[in-house]
């Protein structure tokens, strides 16, 4: 196992975290190669997702949907499932990650990698309509679905046979990546959040959640999205109605904080974790990574949701994929990066028990511009009343969430200052007079999901804050998990068939409370490391079918067809043969 984990944790260093040099930080080849594609189809779109985003919303609405076109889910049911996969842990983790490391600058470059991936995702979803394999035969009701389609279907389709070995790859990588990312880690998450907030069994968590996704995915892509048409709207609307309340309360701060995004994010003074005097980089490259992370865009996992919506327009599913990560990215992770400053606990320390063989715990170096550079485990360090002796630049220090720690005592109340030294090594401390500790406690800086709760709970009257950021866990990692089922037995349906998607189901189910009673540290890094590899295929793509897309775009704005389609609408609402498209 502990060679696993070292192959594993290697292997994800070059995927993420290796790149170009830029001063003394790299910008990972991923990263480089996504903002990049979404940069190159924004200007060969001629800035579509500004120009069309109204139209996508327009569409999203209904008012054009015909039930009898191709497909298994309307516009909006495809969005939905689209996004019940990318809003998620992301959204309340992610931003805060962000921050943490670049300070309020990052939630800009998070603005701005949403509005480029707006084109992405245009581009992916437009040619996953195009090339998608269509049943016309099926019944319409069918579990296994009518429609197929995703990256694996246009690189096959779209670029010749020759490619269909980067098909079966990008097929068998996403498929692998739903088992854990969208799967078992969600159900890790929320087993973890209940059983720290609750005390709540992770097993008892475990068979609930595995219960509700089977019994949502058994029922097909139909199925899935008669739910997500209800529950991402109603999740969204918890979260951010907590969020507004919280702005609302602190309106006189809305300014302010507005113009403190925009001066750090070109100059950057402070961060709690990584940002020093001036490191512009490290604000721009975590403000990039959690947002394209955040949005999805360019991964390819969200155009086989979009690749099942009832059109025979390619574009007009594409103008409805603009819209994800406008509502991701620009919305809800603004929402939730706005309460994080706006509240002002981004930067806080609260009281913490520094477990010296804890998971958050970790040693960097002393640098005077208020910038941090992690290290191995040091020999030692010495503390005299709480504080470091050694004051030279390049001296070790304990830190927290990656953010040092001083002053340092033995107790929970903070009476008792520390004299003494650390072992690092042997995860132990050994006070002047002899006694061992194997922790002690700070002030130390909160990350990820616990900086958010941190943020409602401050924001928010009594335990409000608290319950609405776990019930938000609970519901986006369900939705996560039943979305990603569909990508992973769509893939499965590439490979293998019809005959294989029933018992991939199965598996996924078994999967996910599998994630929930146990410890997934490696696959938490197994699965970035097969998102990370699935997304270069898909990019490739994107890029070499650019021609296609802008041909598709051309012909169908030029053809206006939602005209005729609006038409056919009308007539039907009439006939009381449609509803609502969430009915």
């Amino acid at each position: 196992m502990e060679i696993l984990e070292q192959i594993v944790n290697t292997l994800s260093v070059y995927i993420w975290d290796r790149g170009i040099p830029v001063g003394e930080y790299e910008i990972p080849w991923v990263v480089v190669a996504l903002l990049g594609t979404g940069v190159f189809l924004t200007v060969r779109l001629g800035f579509l997702q500004l120009r069309k985003l109204g139209h996508g919303f327009a569409v999203t609405s209904g008012r054009y949907d015909d039930p009898s076109e191709p497909g298994d889910v309307s516009h909006f049911q495809a969005l939905t499932t689209a996004l019940s996969a990318t809003v998620g842990i992301g959204n309340i983790a992610g931003v805060a990650l962000a921050i943490h490391w670049g300070g309020p600058g990052a939630l800009f470059w998070m603005w701005v990698t949403a509005a480029v991936g707006m084109a992405t995702k245009f581009s992916e979803v437009t040619l996953a309509q195009h090339y998608r394999q269509v049943d016309l035969d099926a019944d319409p009701h069918k579990w296994e679905g009518s429609v197929s389609g995703g990256p694996m279907y246009y690189i096959e389709r779209g670029l010749g046979p020759k490619w269909k070995p980067l098909a079966v790859f990008f097929a068998l990588m996403l498929g692998t990546t739903a088992f854990l990312t969208g799967n078992a880690i969600q159900a890790n998450t929320v087993a973890d959040t209940l059983n720290t907030t609750f005390g709540f069994p992770v097993w008892a968590t475990g068979i609930i959640t595995a219960s509700i996704v089977a019994t949502v995915i058994i029922g097909g892509i139909s199925r899935i999205g008669r739910v997500t048409g209800i529950l991402a709207p109603v999740m969204a609307a918890i979260y951010a109605t907590g969020a507004l309340v919280i702005i609302v309360l602190n309106i006189d701060q809305l300014f302010p904080t507005l113009g403190l995004i925009f001066r750090e994010a070109f100059n950057p003074t402070a961060g709690v974790a990584g940002t020093g005097i001036g490191v512009f980089m490290l604000t721009m490259i975590w403000g990039v990574k959690r947002g394209l992370f955040s949005n999805e865009a360019g991964q390819g996992s969200a155009p086989i949701a979009h690749a099942a919506a009832k059109t025979d327009e390619p574009v007009s599913e594409g103008v409805v994929a603009l819209v994800e990560p406008f509502i991701d990215t620009i919305v809800i992770c603004t929402m939730t990066g706005l309460v994080i400053i706006m509240t002002g606990v981004w930067n806080d320390r609260v009281p913490t028990e520094i477990d010296l063989t804890g998971g958050d715990l970790s040693y960097v170096t002393y640098e005077i511009e208020g910038g941090h550079h992690s290290i191995d485990d040091p020999a030692q360090i010495v503390l005299q009343d709480g504080r470091y002796v050694e004051t030279a630049v390049g001296s070790a220090r304990i830190a927290w969430h990656e953010g040092t720690l001083e002053p340092v005592y033995t107790d929970a109340e903070h009476t008792e200052l520390f004299t003494g030294t650390v072992y690092p090594m042997e995860d132990r401390a050994v006070h002047a007079d002899g006694t061992e500790y194997t922790s002690l406690h700070a002030a130390a800086a909160e990350s990820g999901a616990p900086l958010t709760m941190l943020a409602f709970q401050k924001g928010l009257p009594g335990n409000f804050g608290r319950f609405i950021v776990v019930l938000s866990v609970f519901l986006f990692a369900i939705s996560t998990a039943i979305a990603w089922s569909y990508y992973g037995d769509r893939c499965a349906n590439y490979l293998f068939g019809t005959r294989a998607v029933l018992p991939y189901k199965f598996a996924f189910v078994a999967m996910h409370f599998v994630g929930a009673v146990l410890s997934l540290s490696v696959a938490w890094t197994l699965g970035d490391l097969f998102l990370g590899i699935v997304i270069l295929p898909n990019l490739l793509a994107l890029i070499l079918l650019s021609p296609k897309v802008v041909e598709l775009t051309k012909s169908y704005f030029q053809r206006k067809p939602w005209i005729e389609n609006r038409e056919v609408h009308k007539r039907l609402r009439q006939e009381g043969r449609v509803g609502k498209p969430w009915g």
